[in-house]
């Protein structure tokens, strides 16, 4: 009798994966995907203890506290602060940051992150108002055909190529703002946005006496927090955040999510770029500097977790919010130069990240 080599599992010591074709005995993909929510803080506070749920909601919406309380010890100690102009003022600032940090919070909670988009906000800028002269639609579709190709390349190295991030998007950093030097001639020429244009009305035109931009980020945003929370798509995310291996293993598009979130990054940081130029009237080139640092910052302020796995757009909006509260506030001080606002925001970052640590240990182990 010809002898039968033993099952994989009984030589390895531990049982051997199920299939995840299709047949008798897989798991439904809709099934596996909810169990891997579950894992990765999807499934929502049900199942959790008190002091689980308390975790949980300070980690989430604890930015928004934290805002509600500088703005209302800000309105009563400067009176010009609480007015419906520096109100405008501060959230047109913020809107740029914002949709820039949108693109940063579905990258970071895939577990990447993405360094390049500062030098892509600029050249993004630059080319909206190189190509402003033939009109509205090639000055947006331009600067969105770059720098969304800049993110896609970004995505093929990292999702398909295996590449780290962190080297990958700064080589990328390096390559966007060498392109935008080569373009504007060492930065010696500026060029400029026509006066009156449709294009320039999209970054100065305003609605109920808010602007354009603040519009198009709240726009994004809520499309952003459809996406994450309401669709296959969004859960994906999650679980190639919280474990790209058990995402793999429930048969979820690992490469392709990670591809998706770097080229929509590279698209989002070009918009608010021609977007930006529109309202400066001109492709500023020393505009971005830093601009990722920022956008991190916020995004982790917002509870988003820089290991990936957990975050929401909300609070990456409560987060670039926050740090254009204290920039202004710094402002109205008037004995602080902006340089404070970075030790300030450096200080939130740490708070967050150390109270995210200690929250960590209180949350249900799966």
């Amino acid at each position: 009798m010809k002898p039968t080599s033993p099952p994989a599992a009984s030589r390895s010591g531990t049982r051997a994966p199920a299939p995840l074709g299709r047949g008798a005995g897989t798991e439904p993909s809709g099934t596996g995907l909810s169990r891997l929510s579950g894992l990765t803080g999807l499934s929502g506070l049900s199942g959790l203890s008190g002091k689980e749920r308390l975790a949980s909601l300070v980690q989430r919406q604890g930015v928004l506290a934290v805002l509600l309380l500088v703005v209302l010890i800000a309105s009563f100690v400067y009176p010009t602060f609480a007015t419906l102009d520096n109100a405008r003022g501060v959230t047109v600032q913020a809107s740029f940051l914002a949709v820039v940090a949108l693109g940063m919070t579905l990258v970071i909670i895939t577990g990447g992150i993405d360094l390049s988009v500062g030098s892509v906000f600029a050249l993004g800028g630059v080319l909206a108002a190189w190509a402003s002269q033939w009109g509205v639609v090639p000055a947006l579709l331009v600067p969105l055909a770059v720098c969304g190709a800049i993110g896609a390349l970004n995505g093929v190295l990292i999702a398909r190529a295996g590449m780290a991030p962190f080297i990958v998007t700064l080589a990328s950093l390096l390559g966007a703002r060498g392109l935008l030097l080569a373009i504007t001639d060492e930065g010696a020429t500026t060029y400029l946005v026509p006066k009156g244009s449709a294009f320039a009305e999209l970054g100065q035109g305003t609605v109920w006496g808010f602007g354009y931009p603040i519009l198009i980020a709240l726009a994004l945003f809520g499309a952003g927090g459809l996406v994450l929370q309401r669709t296959s798509f969004g859960q994906t995310l999650f679980a190639v955040g919280g474990s790209s291996d058990a995402a793999t293993l429930m048969g979820l598009p690992v490469a392709r999510t990670r591809f998706i979130v770097y080229l929509l990054s590279g698209l989002l940081a070009g918009l608010a770029g021609a977007v930006n130029a529109a309202r400066l009237s001109s492709g500023v080139t020393i505009v971005g500097t830093g601009m990722e640092l920022d956008a991190i910052a916020a995004v982790v302020i917002g509870g988003t977790l820089l290991v990936g796995g957990a975050g929401s757009v909300s609070g990456t909006l409560w987060g670039v919010l926050l740090l254009a509260v204290i920039q202004n506030l710094i402002n109205q001080i008037g004995s602080l130069n902006s340089s404070y606002q970075s030790v300030v925001s450096g200080g939130f970052l740490i708070l967050v990240v150390v109270a995210q640590r200690y929250l960590a240990r209180n949350r249900r182990t799966v």
